[in-house]
């Protein structure tokens, strides 16, 4: 079986687009990160969901654990709302690693290696030309690998 096999379609994001949709967009999805592409569908970053929240918090926050402890939980619940529009490219890391993408004709056992490797429950599966195909996460694979799996 081919990655390409158990590839599925799933909703993405640009650099352009609000950090609030790119949440938004994993969450009514229930996937387990976000595949941001460019103008010609390839991938730029594939965000495991931690990554994604480290969009969404502010980077203060993320700096300071005692300036976190100094809000009161009202505010902190709101936090989200301090977004904005702030865009996916304005909050990601200026240097974004390359994204964790495999070809349509690899194995499982190289998806299942790269996940590994890569600590990502998310991986993007692209063309030759590199535009994406589909995505494979993590409960996909072992979904695949326990279903046709003939060792009982």
């Amino acid at each position: 079986m081919q990655a390409s096999d158990i590839a599925a379609h799933v909703p993405t994001v640009t650099a352009s687009d609000p950090v609030a949709k790119a949440v938004r967009v994993m969450a009514v999805s229930r996937l387990p990160g976000l595949i941001v592409v460019d103008e010609w569908s390839r991938p730029k970053m594939v965000l495991p969901g931690t990554q994604v929240l480290r969009l969404a918090v502010p980077e203060a926050f993320q700096k300071d654990p005692a300036l976190v402890r100094a809000i009161d939980e009202e505010s902190a619940d709101h936090f989200w709302v301090e977004l904005g529009s702030r865009t996916v490219a304005e909050c990601a890391p200026v240097s974004a690693p390359r994204p964790v993408t495999i070809r349509a004709d690899a194995t499982l056992l190289e998806v299942a290696a790269l996940m590994a490797r890569q600590h990502s429950p998310l991986i993007a599966v692209v063309h030759p030309d590199g535009s994406l195909i589909g995505a494979i996460t993590l409960e996909r694979l072992i979904t695949s690998l326990a279903v046709f799996t003939t060792d009982e």
